[in-house]
């Protein structure tokens, strides 16, 4: 895949598809939206909308972030605040499966809305191929595949999605953010999920929880920062530990999991090896950063046989 080839030819096919309509691109933040909004600016211009789904779900305060990274670009973004959807349509749910399906469900309701007030008839999203294969493989129901597990768009939610870069790999998806100007600290930032820290919750949703995970997500993508990893976290486990308080009294709290992960297209993955050091500098500052938390486990476990996120 020669990069420059094909922005040129994702492009023009963008330009004819959505002719002198309007189209809307779902911008979360992460390589693979951010390199199709771009593409959509380019082939649109202000024909283009992007909105920011603001879910709860974020790193911590991304859409801030998000919206002036791209005013530098020229790019308006719109965040919509849609949190207690989210949080209300994931509520009671502690199957994955369940979960994705909601998150799905709840952002595409939202995405179709946005689409019907624009008058917009077309959605740009960033499926790549991974997104592809392991929702046909039965893996996991990626949130940004539909047709491939049989629902309509434009029956179902009023827009027909366009998906330019949905035949690319992540190292694919860089070299064309790069390729079109997109900033390194986009182009070459690493995964994060579309339903957002949702995937490293395990069991119930809720604003507690996700504000537990994202602390220790943040501290987690510090630390390993040099290590240079394909992706790093951290993630909430639904069980609980007994641990000690200050005091010594004790304490019946939450286990955090660390993960960091190499790869190249996230097909496979190894653990990262992280020093001693490096890994006691991540406990030290979750439990410090989080006083519900009585255990701090590193994952080990490559891909296969587990996958890289929890669900």
């Amino acid at each position: 895949m020669e990069p420059r080839t094909f922005a040129r030819e994702a492009i023009a096919s963008i330009k004819e598809t959505v002719g002198d309509g309007t189209a809307i691109s779902a911008l979360s933040g992460g390589v693979d939206s951010a390199v199709v909004t771009v593409l959509g600016h380019k082939a649109l211009g202000k024909r283009l909308k992007v909105i920011f789904i603001d879910d709860g779900l974020m790193r911590e305060g991304e859409p801030q972030e998000v919206k002036d990274a791209f005013a530098k670009l020229g790019i308006k973004v719109k965040v919509v605040n849609v949190k207690k959807r989210f949080f209300e349509a994931l509520a009671g749910n502690t199957d994955p499966e369940d979960k994705r399906k909601a998150f799905r469900h709840t952002f595409y309701q939202v995405l179709g809305e946005a689409v019907k007030a624009s008058g917009a008839t077309f959605l740009l999203q960033g499926t790549i191929a991974a997104d592809v294969i392991e929702t046909k493989k039965g893996v996991k129901t990626q949130h940004n595949v539909l047709e491939q597990i049989g629902i309509d768009s434009e029956s179902g939610y009023g827009f027909q999605a366009l998906e330019p870069i949905k035949t690319l790999f992540k190292p694919d998806v860089r070299r064309v953010g790069r390729t079109v100007g997109l900033p390194k600290a986009f182009s070459e930032r690493i995964p994060f999920p579309g339903p957002g820290l949702a995937t490293r919750c395990l069991g119930e949703v809720t604003p507690k929880r996700v504000a537990i995970v994202r602390k220790a997500c943040k501290i987690v993508e510090e630390e390993t920062a040099k290590a240079k990893p394909f992706q790093a976290f951290a993630v909430l486990l639904e069980d609980r530990a007994t641990g000690l308080k200050k005091n010594g009294r004790r304490a019946f709290g939450h286990i955090v999991v660390v993960r960091s992960v190499q790869s190249e297209d996230a097909m496979t993955a190894d653990a990262t090896k992280l020093t001693w050091p490096v890994l006691e500098r991540i406990r030290d500052r979750i439990l410090e950063a989080c006083p519900t938390v009585t255990k701090v486990l590193y994952d080990l476990t490559g891909k296969p046989p587990s996958t890289i996120e929890y669900i």
